[in-house]
C-alpha cells in the first residue's frame, strides 16, 4: 500500500502502468528462474544414465537443427514414387487433390504429374530408399528416422517458417531454442544457450527468400532467451572485439561501473530487462575469451576437416557451420540452429536441387559421423527439415530433365537423429503421389512435442503466461508426442 501511494503522489497514470506491468514482469521472470531451476535438479534416470529433464528423465539434452529454408522436395530425396513415370504429363486425379488449397502460382492452371529424374536405391539394414542426390547421407541411414507424413497449415514460406521455428504462424511468438533457454537454462556458463549460424549467400542461386531474427527471437520471452547469430566475415559476434585503446581491464572496470548503475536502476522499478541486460554484458565479456576459441579451427586434425568437405574452410559456409556446431555441442551449447535457404524450386528444379543437395550432402553425413565417433550423438538430437514440401505436379515447362514443384503443407519428410530416436527407422507413409499423408500423420506440433519430450519436457507443462493465455510452444491444438520413433 505504501508503494502505491508512493507511485500516486510522485508519478502519472503513465508512470503507474508501466510500474504496474514491470510488476508482471517480476513475476514471468520468477517463474522462469523457478523452471530452470527447477529443471536443473537431478532425476534419475537408470536406464538412461540419469539425464536431468524439467518434467521427466531426457533421452537428449542438445540439440543440432539443420533448416532447409525454402522447403526441398520429399518426392525428389526422400519419398520414393517409381511409378509415378507411367503418369508423366498426366492430369493429378481430383481423388487425390480434393479440391484442396493451392498457392496463387498453381490456381487455375494445369497440375501436371512431374516424376523425379533422379535414381533411388537402397540402403542400410533395412534397405531404405534414398535419392541418388544424397550418397553421403545415404551411408549413414542406419543412424536416421525418417518421418515421410509430416504436414502443416502454412502454405507460404514467412508463414510455414514462422510455424516451424516458433510454433506459430503469427510473427512475435518465442522460438524453439528460446523455449528450451527458457525451460532448461544453460549448461554453458561461457557461450549463449541458443546458437544460430546463417549459411552465408554466394551468387548463383535462385528463389532465396531472406531470413528474419525474429525465426530464432525471444518473443514474450525474457530477451536474454533469444538466439545468438554467429557472422560469417569479421567478428562471429557483432561487436564482441574491445575498441582501440580498451583492455580488458578496463572493459571489465566499465562494467562494474555499469552493472552497479544498472543495478540501482533495476530496484527502483523492477524491469526484468534490466537483469537480462546485465546478464548479457557479462556475458559477452565472457564470450570475449571463449568464441574465438570455438571459432578456432587450427587444432582441427586434418582428416576431420576433409571429411566436412572442400567448402569447410569457406567462412560462412554450410560445412563449415556444420563443424561449429560439432565444436558448439562439445561445450555443451543447448541448441544450434543451421539455416541453409535456396531450396525453394519453381522451376529448373533438377538443376538447382544438385546444387543445394551438392552444399548439404557431405557435411550433414560428416556431422553425424563426427558426432557419433566422440560418443556425442546418443544425447544429441540432430534433426533436419525444411517448412513443407513439394507438389507432384510441375510448375513451368515439363520434360523429364526440366521441372519445378509448387508448395506443399499436406505431406513432407523430416529426419532426425541420435538424442533418442530409432535408428534406420521409417514412420508414417503417403499416397502414390505424394499428396497425401496414408498414416501416421505427424503435424508439426506434433513434432515439436516429440522433440520437447526426447528433452525431457511435457509441451503442456511449458508454459509462460502472456496476454490472459498460458503459452506453449505447441499452441492450443492438440499435440502428441510420437512415441513409435522413440528407441
Amino acid at each position: 500500500m505504501e508503494r502505491m501511494q508512493t507511485v500516486d503522489l510522485r508519478s502519472n497514470r503513465r508512470r503507474f502502468l508501466t510500474n504496474a506491468g514491470m510488476g508482471l514482469g517480476v513475476s514471468a521472470l520468477a517463474n522462469a528462474l523457478a523452471n530452470t531451476s527447477y529443471c536443473n535438479s537431478s532425476i534419475p534416470n537408470t536406464d538412461l544414465g540419469g539425464q536431468p529433464g524439467l518434467h521427466f528423465p531426457a533421452k537428449t539434452k542438445r540439440v543440432i537443427f539443420l533448416f532447409m529454408a525454402g522447403a526441398p522436395s520429399q518426392l525428389d530425396l526422400f519419398d520414393y514414387k517409381p511409378e509415378l513415370h507411367r503418369l508423366f504429363k498426366s492430369e493429378l486425379p481430383p481423388s487425390v487433390s480434393q479440391g484442396q488449397r493451392v498457392t496463387a502460382m498453381t490456381k487455375g492452371k494445369a497440375q501436371l504429374v512431374a516424376p523425379s529424374k533422379f535414381q533411388f536405391s537402397q540402403h542400410g539394414e533395412n534397405g531404405i530408399w534414398m535419392s541418388e542426390l544424397l550418397p553421403h547421407l545415404a551411408k549413414r541411414v542406419d543412424d536416421l528416422c525418417i518421418i515421410r507424413s509430416l504436414n502443416t497449415n502454412a502454405i507460404n514460406h514467412d508463414p510455414g517458417k514462422t510455424s516451424f521455428c516458433t510454433g506459430s504462424e503469427i510473427p512475435g511468438k518465442p522460438s524453439m531454442g528460446s523455449w528450451l533457454s527458457y525451460g532448461l537454462g544453460t549448461m554453458n556458463k561461457d557461450l549463449p544457450d541458443y546458437v544460430v549460424l546463417p549459411s552465408a549467400f554466394w551468387g548463383g542461386k535462385v528463389n532465396v527468400q531472406a531470413l528474419y531474427s525474429r525465426l530464432w527471437g525471444s518473443g514474450f520471452l525474457p530477451s536474454k532467451h533469444q538466439g545468438t547469430s554467429f557472422q560469417a566475415a569479421g567478428d562471429p559476434v557483432l561487436f564482441l572485439s574491445n575498441p582501440k585503446g580498451i583492455d580488458r581491464s578496463v572493459r571489465r572496470r566499465m562494467l562494474d561501473s555499469l552493472g552497479e548503475l544498472n543495478q540501482k536502476h533495476f530496484s527502483e522499478i523492477g524491469d526484468p530487462e534490466i537483469e537480462t541486460t546485465i546478464a548479457q554484458q557479462e556475458m559477452a565479456f565472457r564470450m570475449q575469451s571463449s568464441v574465438p576459441e570455438l571459432t578456432d579451427l587450427s587444432e582441427e586434425a586434418r582428416e576431420t576437416m576433409e571429411m566436412y568437405g572442400p567448402d569447410v574452410d569457406k567462412p560462412g559456409s554450410y560445412a563449415r557451420n556444420c563443424l561449429l556446431a560439432r565444436r558448439m555441442i562439445e561445450r555443451d551449447v543447448r541448441f544450434v540452429q543451421l539455416f541453409h535457404r535456396g531450396w525453394d524450386h519453381h522451376s529448373r528444379l533438377p538443376e538447382n536441387l544438385t546444387a543445394q543437395c551438392k552444399d548439404v550432402d557431405q557435411p550433414t553425413s560428416a556431422l553425424l559421423m563426427d558426432l557419433k565417433q566422440r560418443g556425442l550423438l546418443k544425447d544429441t538430437l540432430v534433426v533436419f527439415a525444411g517448412e513443407f514440401g513439394r507438389t507432384v505436379y510441375s510448375q513451368g515447362n515439363l520434360t523429364p530433365n526440366n521441372y519445378g514443384r509448387d508448395h506443399h503443407p499436406r505431406c513432407f519428410t523430416a529426419w532426425m537423429a541420435g538424442g533418442g530416436v530409432k535408428g534406420g527407422f521409417e514412420y508414417g507413409t503417403t499416397d502414390d503421389f505424394s499428396y497425401n499423408v496414408l498414416d501416421g500423420s505427424v503435424h508439426v506440433r506434433d513434432f515439436h512435442a516429440t522433440m520437447l519430450h526426447l528433452l525431457g519436457i511435457d509441451h503442456n507443462r511449458l508454459i509462460f503466461p502472456f496476454q490472459g493465455l498460458d503459452q506453449k510452444l505447441t499452441g492450443v491444438d492438440p499435440s502428441r508426442v510420437v512415441t513409435e520413433i522413440i528407441a
